[in-house]
C-alpha cells in the first residue's frame, strides 16, 4: 500500500475520489494530464493495494476509494502519536488555567 500511496499521481487519483467517489475513467482522465493508458495503470495498482475498489453499473466502470486500508495505518501508526502530542497540549491548558487561578 506505501509503494501505491507514494506515487503523486496516485495520490490525486485518491483525492479525486474522495471529493466525489464512483467516477468512470473518462471522468477521471479529465482532470489528469497524463494518458488514458497512464491513469489505467495507476488505478490497477491502487486497486492491487485495496485503495480503490471497481463497481460495475451496467456498461460504465466506476471508481470508489475504499479508505478502510487508509483508517488503518491511521490506527497503527498515527493515532498512537497523535495521543501523546494532544496529552501534551491537554496538560499544558490545564497549567496555563492553574497559573492564571494563583494570580487570580
Amino acid at each position: 500500500m506505501f509503494k501505491a500511496l507514494a506515487d503523486p499521481s496516485r495520490r490525486r487519483l485518491l483525492d479525486l475520489l474522495h471529493r466525489e467517489n464512483g467516477q468512470t475513467l473518462t471522468a477521471l482522465c479529465a482532470h489528469l494530464d497524463m494518458t488514458r493508458q497512464a491513469v489505467t495503470q495507476h488505478l490497477q495498482l491502487l486497486q492491487d493495494a485495496n485503495l480503490v475498489a471497481i463497481v460495475w453499473h451496467g456498461r460504465e466502470k466506476l471508481h470508489y476509494l475504499n479508505p478502510v486500508p487508509l483508517f488503518a495505518i491511521y490506527e497503527r501508526w498515527i493515532e498512537k502519536f497523535e495521543r501523546n502530542r494532544l496529552g501534551v497540549l491537554r496538560d499544558l491548558k490545564r497549567t496555563l488555567e492553574n497559573d492564571d487561578d494563583d494570580k487570580a
